[in-house]
């Protein structure tokens, strides 16, 4: 039973101690909504660091593809839907003040209620999607 959730709990496990070192080498939250929007704005402190985290993410991915590569799984949804579907996560953030990543990692370790209040919002607001669309709509199958 354990081999079933191995990967979830070592990702969570490695999730948790990056927030953590992140936090204490740089005194900031690695919520990524709020490096990756850092980037693209020029007046923001901390570009290199930034860079650097935003790189880390994408090297690894590119590790987990070459040395895992069924772990990209693919999607039946129309590419045009998944774009859309990308910005709207990005609009949510900002209007949000931050992502899963800054709020529900980050935020609710430092017993931030209005992190555990989005944090409640974005499963909220998933789950209702899913039951609109997939159970009273039939869409999205």
């Amino acid at each position: 039973m354990f081999a079933l959730f191995a990967p979830a709990l070592i990702g969570g496990a490695l999730i948790g101690l990056s927030a953590s070192l992140f936090l204490l080498t740089h005194g900031k939250v690695a919520g990524i909504s709020g490096l990756y929007g850092g980037l693209l704005q020029p007046a923001a402190t901390g570009h290199a660091e930034r860079v650097a985290f935003v790189a880390g993410l994408l090297v690894a991915g590119l590790v987990l593809l070459r040395v895992h590569p069924v772990a990209f799984a693919t999607s039946e949804r129309p590419t045009a839907a998944i774009l859309v579907a990308g910005l709207l996560v990005g609009v949510g953030t900002r209007l949000g003040n931050g992502c899963t990543s800054g709020h529900g990692v980050c935020g609710i370790s430092r017993f931030s209620v209005r992190s555990l209040v989005a944090t409640v919002t974005f499963l909220g607001a998933g789950a209702l999607t899913v039951l609109v669309t997939r159970h009273a709509l039939g869409v999205l199958r």
